[in-house]
Parts: structure tokens; C-alpha cells; sequence
């Protein structure tokens, strides 16, 4: 039996789950956005978790690439993100409960997961 306040075992992690948590980080920040707007996926914590942080890594990438897009060095930071989001979208797909650098620690001081 399952503790208050404890996290929901790893088995609780359905395909559909794994699928929207890849969906979400291939296709940031769009599916993510969808995600957060359907009831029953967002109270998916597995879907929700992955969707927070697909939406905030890809504005945060979004916005480096187009303020350094001035130097030249834009151009190398959006690939960089894009192919850490495709990293990050199969360890998901895995039913792995990634954690992104400062950005996992910030969403959840944030309260968003």
C-alpha cells in the first residue's frame, strides 16, 4: 500500500504516458501547451512533469538562439537544445523521470511540478 504524499511507483507509468512525455519534448512548446490544457492529461504527473519542462527548456532555447543569433553562436545553441530535447524525449520514452539541470530544480521551486 501506497503512502500519503509518496510518489507514484514507476509502474504507474502507462505507454500512453510515455508517448505524450516524448510527443511533448519532440514537439516543444506545442504539444506541451496542449498537454497543460487537457484535463486529463495534465493530472498525468509523469505527462505533466515532462511537459513542464519541454515548455521551459524550449522558450529558454528560444529565446538564447534569438538573442545570440546577433554572434553567430545563436545558430550552434538551437541545435544544441534540439538534439538535448531528442535525448531527453527518448530517456522519457523509456519511463525515465529525467532531470534537466537547474531547469528540473527551478520548476519545481516554482511549484509547475
Amino acid at each position: 500500500m501506497e503512502e500519503p504524499g509518496m510518489v507514484a511507483p514507476q509502474m504507474d507509468i502507462t505507454d500512453d504516458d510515455k508517448l505524450w512525455a516524448l510527443l511533448s519534448w519532440l514537439l516543444a512548446p506545442l504539444v506541451p501547451i496542449i498537454v497543460l490544457l487537457l484535463e486529463d492529461k495534465k493530472n498525468r504527473p509523469f505527462i505533466k512533469y515532462n511537459a513542464m519542462q519541454a515548455l521551459v527548456l524550449s522558450v529558454v532555447g528560444y529565446v538564447l538562439s534569438a538573442v545570440l543569433s546577433a554572434v553567430l553562436i545563436g545558430c550552434f545553441i538551437g541545435v544544441a537544445v534540439l538534439v538535448y530535447q531528442i535525448y531527453l524525449a527518448i530517456q522519457s520514452y523509456k519511463g525515465e523521470w529525467v532531470v534537466v539541470p537547474g531547469l528540473t530544480d527551478f520548476c519545481k521551486g516554482q511549484g509547475w511540478i
